[in-house]
């Protein structure tokens, strides 16, 4: 599983600058920073990018104007950095519509920064969720890259086979354990039942793809296809999601509440 030591020491320090240097132009407090692309799903490349995201709260008075601030904070990617993050309140509203890509930030296993009490408050929160409630994100992502880079039998490049592999992995843990999936991909494989081949085969592609470029390509492997295929169709057609929650956004609204009155102490 990947880690915070996996990212090197003078890469840190550079991502706690830039993230220090927000705060102070933008007036807001970051509450939680963490690596979300391939570092942390368990299959970088050598070149691959640093992918920062962040959760920040802004001063109370902000979340009371009649026109709202706006609720993202983007920086150009420079250096191999790429740094953004979203308000707490959109945050909030996101998780009520159970989105995939808030909990693997907050699940995330490289942690930059985590600070004040609402990281692990917005983490209870998703004990109100069910594996179905995000099997539809998957299934959309595995079905929009399998159309982009596998409509024939050609070279694949190694960073598209992982970009259909984890979606799968995630598909098959929440049909196996019906909860949301973790994030990274070792994680993902410890914890469901996978056929021997596809298994060592997976490990192999993630030991190659350690030593080779994003744009890395590769004859197609057929036991993974037939994988990702198998669970593709599994998924055909049935119910992904379980519609609004009154008990989720009873929560959540409380916990806005509570963070707009108490703030990120």
């Amino acid at each position: 599983m990947p880690t915070i030591s996996d990212i090197p020491t003078p890469v840190r320090e550079e991502i706690l600058r830039r993230l220090a240097r927000i705060e102070v132009e933008e007036g807001v407090r970051i509450v939680l920073a963490v690596e979300s692309g391939s570092r942390a799903w368990g299959f970088p490349s050598p070149d691959s990018d640093y992918d920062a995201r962040f959760i920040y709260v802004r001063p109370h008075a902000d979340y009371l104007r009649l026109n709202p601030v706006r609720d993202v904070i983007e920086r150009p990617i420079l250096d191999d950095y790429d740094v953004n993050g979203w308000d707490v309140r959109k945050a909030l509203l996101l998780m009520r519509k159970r989105n995939p890509v808030l909990l693997e930030w907050l699940n995330s296993p490289i942690i930059y920064r985590e600070n004040t009490w609402v990281p692990g408050a917005m983490r209870k929160l998703i004990g109100l969720f069910e594996g179905d409630d995000v099997a539809g994100h998957y299934l959309a992502l595995m079905e929009s890259q399998l159309k982009r880079h596998f409509s024939s039998n050609s070279e694949k490049r190694i960073k598209a086979y992982f970009y259909v592999i984890r979606p799968a992995m995630a598909l098959r843990w929440v049909r196996q354990n019906n909860t949301p999936p973790p994030m990274d991909l070792p994680a993902l494989m410890a914890g469901i039942e996978l056929p021997a081949d596809a298994r060592a085969e997976i490990e192999e592609l993630v030991a190659k793809k350690l030593e080779t470029k994003e744009m890395g390509a590769m004859k197609p492997i057929q036991v993974i296809d037939e994988l990702v295929l198998a669970e593709r169709d599994h998924w055909a057609g049935k119910r992904q999601g379980s519609g609004t929650s009154a008990a989720l956004d009873s929560a959540t609204d409380a916990l806005f509440l509570e963070i707009a009155e108490r703030g990120a102490e």
